[in-house]
């Protein structure tokens, strides 16, 4: 498990993207870049992030929809506003406990 020891942020956790206007929980997380490089190649180029960081599998949301986000590492920060996140899938993988986590439901835990 050194890929985990690697990310700075784990599953459950509520992040935020560092330049866009959405938020959302963890629920993956890649060691490094594992989607298609169409996907990549959409960004623009000054703003494409490094392949060889993190990336993160999100439930996301922002003011219109909720969503899945796949994130680098770089562009996320921690989430410390400690609102409930309300995409619709949070409630089949993850239980929100009383200090406003989520964790991982116990079928989902390995």
């Amino acid at each position: 498990m050194a890929m985990t020891k690697a990310t700075k942020f784990t599953i459950g956790q509520v992040v935020r993207h560092r330049l866009f206007p959405f938020r959302g929980v963890i629920f993956d997380i890649d060691p490094e870049f594992s989607n298609s490089e169409e996907w990549y190649q959409s960004i623009p180029e000054h703003a494409r992030p490094r392949k060889d960081q993190p990336f993160y599998h999100l439930f996301a949301e922002n003011a219109e929809s909720e969503y899945i986000a796949y994130v680098s590492e770089q562009n996320l920060l921690e989430d410390r506003t400690g609102e409930p996140v309300r995409h619709p899938q949070l409630g089949e993988m993850f239980d929100r406990t009383e200090d406003g986590r989520y964790q991982p439901k116990a079928r989902m835990r390995h």
